[in-house]
Parts: structure tokens; sequence; C-alpha cells
């Protein structure tokens, strides 16, 4: 039995002894994922704790593969799920002190077990439920998968999902664990009393970036009707300037003739150095002789000003896009193949 000392360790302790257990490689890997102040913490700890006997670093690691393991569990199934997986592998004693560790820190996604279950089952599981509920679950998933299910609902459901998805704000966990009971699944608990923040119009931005396009046109087109503002600002949030180093070498030639120089050059003032690129690249060493003295001739500008050039250019290239002269690659999807 290890000595209370070790009991006592808190878990930045323990962090401390695992990283040296790993060695000087792979712990240089893990620290690449931690944030300057976690960095600084652990290093300090490190530095502080001494030489660690060889029990404690064992034991810490077995700690660590079991939390590991833990987790993962609970991905798949839920903590009821792992708890049964933990009580065969270690005994019940074992598996309640490792899920107890577990539930004070960890918040389990709701409808977690959803996001690796087969698009075409999550539909079957939301024939029939109202639509709030189809745009609560729609929300939690993965923005790919969400696009799936998305695309195979009815057109008329299709824009009903879509606009509660972006006028979502909050959602009590009471109600979430109230739709679980009723899909009938188990789930993992909600274990913080937070509420849970989904949807909103980037959420419904993502989804649509993953649907097909004859789905998109339909959503928006839809939304219009019912929204106007709300469809105006999914449509902004959709395709931004930066975008616009995604677009191959003619589209971005034909957005040049659409344009206006002044537009041009004011948008360019607050793009990255990659827009800036991509653009001169398309253009003579005359003509970007001729925009580089203009931008800067011009001198300091409003942020204002520039973000209202760059929304007039991205119209520009919405409209193109609409009228069939350029291809715009939202999100991987495949569908808009020049041949």
């Amino acid at each position: 039995m290890l000595p209370k000392y070790y009991q006592e360790l808190n878990g930045r302790q323990k962090s401390a002894i695992l990283l040296i257990a790993l060695g000087q490689d792979k712990s240089s890997q893990v620290f690449k994922y931690l944030n300057d102040h976690e960095i600084e913490d652990l290093t300090l700890e490190i530095a502080n704790i001494g030489k660690v006997p060889p029990d404690f670093r064992s034991h810490t690691i077995e700690e660590f593969h079991h939390m590991c393991l833990a987790q993962e569990y609970i991905s798949r199934g839920g903590i009821d799920y792992a708890q049964e997986v933990l009580e065969k592998a270690l005994g019940i004693n074992k598996a309640m002190e490792i899920i107890n560790r577990l539930s004070s820190s960890l918040q389990v996604s709701p409808f977690d077990f959803m996001k690796k279950t087969d698009p075409a089952q999550i539909l079957s599981f939301l024939q029939g439920e109202h639509p709030q509920t189809v745009a609560l679950i729609i929300a939690h998933l993965h923005a790919e998968q969400a696009g799936v299910v998305l695309s195979s609902l009815s057109p008329t459901l299709q824009a009903d999902v879509a606009r509660r998805i972006a006028t979502m704000d909050r959602t009590s966990p009471d109600v979430i664990k109230e739709i679980e009971r009723v899909l009938e699944r188990k789930l993992s608990t909600v274990l913080s009393q937070d509420y849970s923040a989904v949807g909103g119009v980037k959420s419904l931005v993502e989804v649509l970036n993953k649907v097909d396009r004859s789905t998109e046109k339909s959503i928006l087109e839809a939304l219009e009707e019912q929204n106007p503002d709300l469809a105006e600002e999914i449509k902004r949030l959709m395709f931004v300037f930066e975008d616009v180093v995604g677009l191959d070498d003619r589209s971005i030639q034909m957005v040049l003739r659409e344009v206006d120089t002044k537009d041009l050059s004011l948008a360019l003032k607050g793009s990255s150095e990659d827009v800036k690129k991509k653009i001169f690249k398309n253009m003579s060493e005359r003509a970007q002789n001729i925009l580089k003295e203009d931008m800067e001739y011009m001198g300091p500008v409003r942020l204002r000003h520039v973000e209202e050039a760059q929304q007039r250019i991205v119209n520009s290239i919405r409209r193109l896009e609409e009228a069939g002269e350029i291809v715009v690659s939202r999100g991987g999807k495949g569908e808009d193949v020049v041949v």
C-alpha cells in the first residue's frame, strides 16, 4: 500500500510525477498542448518535487491509464457504461474512485452517444419529434454529421429547424435530460448545472457549410421569407473576405474584374498577408504597383470602412457564385465540381 503522503498529492503534483516518468522527449510533446500558465505551474511543480520513488511513478502511470480508459468508456456509452466496464475490470471500489474523480471535473456533452451514430440512425430517432427537439439535437452534433442530417429532412422542416438553431440560446439541463429520457437512450448525466450554450447563428453556419448546395439554397430562401435580417446575417458569415484565399485563380480574376479598385484598396488595408498575396498573384505587375500605391497614399483608415469594403466584395463573390460564374468551396462539400 502506498504511503499516506502519496494519497494526499493533488492533481498538479501527480501530473508533475507523470511527466517525470514519461521522460523529457514525451513530456515536451505534452507541453505543446498546454497554455503558458499551465506550463509555468507544472514546471515549478517538477522543480519542487525532487526525487520520485519508483512505486510513486508506477502508481501514477497506472492511475493515469485508468483515467484515460474511463474517459474513453464515457465517450462510448456514458457514465453508467464506464462504471460497469471498470467494475468488471478493477472491482467496485476502484471503479467508484475513478468515476468520482472524473465526475468532479468532467462535463459529458449532451447527446454524446449520437456523435458516434450513423446519420441514418439519427434520422430514425428524429421521426415525429418536434422541430425544436430536432434543432436541439442537431445543434449538439458535429457540424459534418449535422449537415448530413439536416440535408435529409424535408424542405419545410429544414427551414424550420435551421431557424430554430440560429435563434437558439441556452437550454436547461433538465430539458436535455427529459429529451434523452423520451428518446429512451442512456446518456451520461449532465454533471454541471451550468446551462448548455449551443445553437446560434454561427452554429447554423457551420452546419450549412456541410450541407449540399441545394439544401443550403432552399433553407436560405425560406429564411429570407420568414426572417430577412436573420437570413442576411447568416449569408454574411457563410463567406468572409479572408476566405478568398480558397478561391482558384480563375475565380479571383473574375472577382477582380467586378469590384471597384477603391473598395479593393480599402479591403486589403485590413487583410492578412495571405489574402494580399492571393490578390497580387492574379494581377499584372503594373496593376499591383498601382494598387499598392493607392493603399500607401490612403493612409490610416477606419476599421468600419475596411469592413464595409470587404463586405461589398463578398457580395460580388456571392453574386458571381449564384450566377454560376465561379465556384466557392465550402467546408469540404464536393458537389460543385468544374469539368
